[in-house]
């Protein structure tokens, strides 16, 4: 399992990075790619437990969202947000109860955590995309650095966590949802996250006391993000979202924090660093 961790990770962060930064079509092409195959893998695990997810109508919606968050503005994406919920609705009322308030209401939840999600790396990467700084590490866009703080807090988060709980773990965090995860463990991982963007905020050049803030909201959502997912995969009865990741299971689980710190380094890049 290790290997084959090891080797997704080889081939996946040299593509990752390359798509960070060459952004433009080709970012938002991989971010549709991931946001169907998370929606794809969310209708698989509510299936399990007979719940009717609106699979083509939330294809059309997630990448309506997209496009918005792309090339539209805040009154397209809420239009778009509306207009879905309505169509499931009138599909609930027209279904003959083929369609239930419970199969509606995984429905919206679906586009809202992975459509309105994954639009939000869209934005973040889209952010200042004019604005250029000079770093050790050559010439990047201002909103590939900010992607990155919160790619970067997330992945020290996650690997502080596993490390530090590993060793010192004894209390568990929420054993109903996650056994594995520890208080030890978190609060490494909350270190971990304000230290890896304190560093990374240094090399962007950003003031210190707002790239600790970054890293402490950072180590805070982000092991949220991850008992969430593993919340709706402990009730849909399943142990990974999908398995199109080797060591890694499915896209829901590699993104599952990320949709999460995204939209914290999002809004607080644009309430805090962008006035």
């Amino acid at each position: 399992m290790l290997g084959r961790r090891v080797l997704t990770a080889v081939i996946g962060i040299p593509i990752t990075i390359y798509v960070i930064h060459y952004g433009e079509w080709l970012f938002a092409a991989a971010i549709l790619i991931l946001t169907l195959l998370a929606w794809h893998e969310f209708y698989i695990m509510l299936s399990n437990k007979n719940i009717k997810v609106f699979y083509n109508l939330g294809i059309l919606v997630n990448t309506l969202i997209l496009g918005c968050a792309w090339l539209g503005n805040s009154q397209e994406l809420t239009m778009t947000f509306v207009f879905a919920n309505l169509l499931f609705l009138i599909n609930m009322v027209l279904s003959g109860n083929k369609f239930t308030v419970i199969d509606v209401a995984f429905s919206i939840l679906g586009i809202t955590y992975i459509g309105v999600g994954f639009s939000h790396l869209l934005l973040l990467r889209y952010t200042d995309s004019s604005l250029y700084i000079t770093t050790s590490m050559g010439t990047l866009s201002m909103g590939a650095s900010y992607l990155w703080l919160a790619f970067i807090g997330t992945w020290a988060n996650d690997t502080f966590a596993y490390f530090i709980g590993s060793r010192f773990g004894r209390h568990k965090l929420c054993p109903t949802i996650s056994p594995a995860k520890t208080v030890e463990g978190s609060i490494g991982g909350l270190l971990g996250s304000i230290l890896a963007l304190t560093l990374l905020g240094l090399l962007f050049r950003l003031p210190v006391i707002h790239s600790m803030i970054m890293g402490l909201a950072v180590g805070i959502v982000a092991p949220i993000g991850d008992l969430a997912e593993s919340a709706i995969k402990r009730f849909a009865g399943v142990k990974d979202s999908g398995k199109l990741l080797p060591g890694h299971g499915g896209i829901l689980d590699r993104f599952d924090s990320i949709l999460f710190t995204v939209p914290i380094v999002y809004y607080y890049i644009h309430m805090f660093l962008l006035r």
